[in-house]
């Protein structure tokens, strides 16, 4: 890979690698080499600018989470060394709640909960990040409801006027990649599937989607079946029925040895005016970041369908933000 150490035997080991050595190696001070030094990392939660800050957040974590280990599931990329590759990659993260943080006084309690992140890496150093944890997952493994945990969190930061804000399209920052992808006919159609869904062509899932199929879905939850698709997709939409879907980023792959796969980033951006997952609308403006990845395949000589499905966003970060609106 030209711009990257030769220790790295292609993009995937790069993204795996430097996870490891950074969290379970503690190489915290590698993110000098590895993040650029003006990184732009989202979250739905915040931004964070510089690797200075990410530094923090790093050790922050860390001291409350000190057994971290993160298991990477996937990898799937596009674009070159010589202009710069993105990843979307998925993480398994295990870690005991072994000390005070963000989450609260230290429980002692085991967790496990999934990552997806987006992440832009030239000349051996990420540059522009977009990540994703599956909040609900840890705060309920912690003994908190997705919208109790957002309502102390606004307290605990000083209150509704000197909180954290989440990610919105008001406050997000521009950084260096400006790419959306790849034109792989996955990533097309995962990309059409979804826009589908987000158009209330609910159809689409017993269409695209394998009768068998696995799902996994914010809090940690696995799901099998095009009901349990419905079920989540229908729920997310019939809270924001009027907001603006978009599809930010898409890639499609196939590899040896792999499915074919997909990853998209998209977003939901305008008001909670339906009811749905969050309960009774209250009109408050909310931003949805979010990644679905996807593996598609056949059974004899069936046409291929979708046949497992990895799809996260904040729902404390949507709680927050209907609770600084005032619902």
């Amino acid at each position: 890979m030209i711009g990257f150490s030769n220790k790295f035997r292609d993009f995937p080991d790069y993204i795996i690698g430097i996870t490891k050595e950074i969290w379970e190696d503690r190489g915290i001070a590698t993110l000098h080499q590895y993040y650029a030094p003006d990184i732009v990392v989202r979250s739905p939660a915040s931004i964070v600018v510089g690797n200075q800050g990410v530094i923090a957040a790093t050790m922050a974590t860390l001291a409350e989470f000190p057994d971290r280990v993160l298991l990477g599931e996937d990898v799937i990329w596009s674009g070159t060394p010589e202009a710069g590759m993105l990843s979307s990659h998925r993480i398994i993260s295990q870690a005991t709640h072994g000390g005070n943080g963000v989450y609260g006084a230290a429980t002692g309690k085991k967790l496990q909960y999934r990552i997806l992140a987006d992440c832009h890496a030239k000349n051996n150093a990420i540059d522009d990040e977009w990540l994703i944890r599956d909040q609900t997952a840890i705060v309920r493994q912690l003994g908190w409801e997705p919208k109790a945990y957002a309502a102390d969190l606004i307290e605990r930061e000083g209150g509704r006027d000197a909180c954290v804000r989440p990610l919105t399209p008001e406050n997000d920052m521009a950084g260096p990649y400006k790419g959306r992808g790849n034109d792989n006919p996955w990533g097309a159609k995962l990309a059409e599937t979804l826009t589908r869904i987000m158009g209330a062509d609910m159809a689409a899932i017993p269409e695209v989607y394998d009768r068998a199929c696995h799902l996994e879905y914010p809090g940690h939850v696995a799901a099998h079946g095009t009901a349990e698709a419905d079920r989540f997709w229908m729920g997310l939409r019939a809270s924001f029925p009027n907001a603006e879907f978009s599809i930010d980023h898409q890639i499609g792959m196939e590899d040896d040895n792999m499915p074919p796969r997909a990853a998209v980033r998209w977003s939901l951006w305008g008001k909670h005016d339906g009811w749905g997952m969050f309960g009774v609308p209250t009109g408050a403006m909310v931003y949805v970041l979010g990644c679905t990845h996807a593996e598609f395949g056949q059974l004899g000589g069936a046409e291929p369908q979708l046949r497992r499905e990895y799809t996260l966003f904040d729902e404390t970060s949507v709680w927050k933000q209907i609770l600084l609106a005032g619902g």
